[in-house]
């Protein structure tokens, strides 16, 4: 970790390219934010359980394995380059067709965006921050069609659908079903409530 925090205070105003040619020869997960590498710290069990739970829900109503994807690098347009690393995203067939044959598993500005991006929050102002003010302008600008928040601490999902340019939100808790047009294309009689996500057992 000290080599991290050395890394950290020498970067500074790193270029997209710089940022996907770096190795500092650590473990060390990075995201790139207004050109300086920001660590991202090891995920909590809940939300990992969080973000498999979806994936397998995606996959059974219908979602093509190769469009499901965790952890996979996101460009955003802004100022300074910036990559995000989204929980889990939901590509379009032409954006998986996209990343044939990439040798590393980043969404470019020249890529289809994604269809849906699904964040969860991690403990913490910073965290909660990022995800509900930056990553949300962000996305909206990318045109990323949906961004769900799934927000383990306040105990609710927020669904923000993209509307002539712009994110429209509503929020979900306990036993409401989620609603979305992502979901109305595939998920039949298959229902999604808050609280199946929330407790990461979407089959339950």
């Amino acid at each position: 970790m000290v080599v991290a925090l050395e890394a950290l205070q020498q970067v500074k105003g790193m270029s997209l390219e710089e940022f996907l040619n770096y190795d500092d020869g650590t473990d060390t997960v990075y995201q790139l934010e207004d050109g300086e590498l920001v660590v991202m710290p090891p995920e909590s069990y809940l939300n990992q359980r969080i973000a498999v739970a979806l994936l397998i829900y995606f996959a059974q109503i219908g979602i093509a394995p190769e469009c499901l994807l965790i952890k996979t690098e996101v460009v955003v347009s802004g100022m300074r380059p910036t990559l995000r690393v989204p929980d889990l995203l939901v590509l379009s067939e032409e954006g998986a067709q996209s990343l044939q044959g990439a040798s590393r598993s980043t969404i470019s500005l020249e890529m289809p965006p994604p269809q849906l991006v699904v964040e969860v929050v991690s403990p913490g102002k910073e965290n909660a921050n990022r995800d509900y003010r930056y990553k949300l302008s962000q996305y909206q600008s990318r045109g990323i069609s949906e961004y769900w928040i799934v927000d383990p601490m306040e105990e609710r999902i927020t669904v923000f659908v993209l509307v002539e340019g712009l994110y429209e939100s509503r929020e979900f808790s306990g036993e409401e079903v989620l609603e979305s047009p992502f979901l109305q294309g595939f998920s039949g009689d298959r229902t999604l409530s808050a609280v199946q996500v929330l407790r990461g057992g979407v089959n339950s």
